[in-house]
């Protein structure tokens, strides 16, 4: 499938306009202020089980993203100097001992500086396997669980999204890809980009088999586009 299924982000990066919110709509109202000048509040904490849509919402928010589960050290935030105005970790409970001091002193320069931090994790503060200080501080602030979008959800958004894409999708498709692909809506997406491509591609018509030789693909470079 040539360079096709090797991009399978949707083309449009991350904002709090292509999220799916289903359940979440006071999560984004309460992200849009803390993103605001005027806020004051300098933590927000988002947790949730992994495919809720966490990793959106930080690269959407606003901050300059850090991924703990990529760089444990937090080796891209300097010590000292100018830290931005907004900054945002994902996937706190992967951080080493130095990545929780990191981003400890972090938020308090961040606090002092009247800058805002945005944090990830599978769990509440309070069950985070983390020094106490760190937990204390992440839970001092803002936190907010995200829901997990229902199936019914999902499909409404996948079928939004071919309607908008004019994609002409079989019976039964929507219900297919939701039993056989990722639960994560990135991924659902993703896969509806690259069924659209590959069809205009190779002039095929948009099929069950088609959308099985998608999967397959996608499937098979998952580990590699995902990590």
């Amino acid at each position: 499938m040539r360079q096709l299924i090797l991009d399978l982000l949707p083309e449009n990066p991350p904002s709090l306009d292509n999220f799916v919110p289903g359940g979440n709509a006071e999560v984004l109202t309460a992200l849009s202020a803390w993103a605001a000048a005027e806020n004051r509040e300098t933590s927000l904490l988002l947790y949730g089980e992994s495919g809720c849509g966490k990793t959106h919402l930080l690269r959407a928010g606003a901050a300059v993203y850090h991924d703990a589960a990529a760089t444990p050290g937090l080796e891209g935030i300097e010590a000292g100097g100018d830290v931005p105005r907004r900054v945002a970790v994902d996937n706190v409970e992967a951080l080493s001992d130095t990545g929780q001091i990191v981003l400890f002193n972090l938020f308090n320069r961040l606090g002092r500086a009247g800058g805002g931090l945005l944090t990830a994790a599978s769990q509440p503060p309070q069950h985070l396997r983390l020094r106490e200080d760190l937990r204390t501080r992440l839970g001092s602030g803002l936190v907010y669980r995200l829901a997990p979008l229902s199936d019914a959800e999902r499909q409404a958004a996948l079928a939004a999204e071919a309607s908008a894409r004019a994609l002409p999708l079989p019976p039964g498709a929507l219900d297919y890809l939701l039993t056989r692909a990722a639960r994560d809506m990135r991924q659902l997406m993703a896969v509806l980009a690259a069924l659209d491509r590959y069809s205009l591609e190779r002039q095929r018509p948009i099929t069950l088999p088609l959308l099985r030789e998608v999967l397959r693909h996608s499937q098979s470079l998952h580990s590699h586009s995902f990590q």
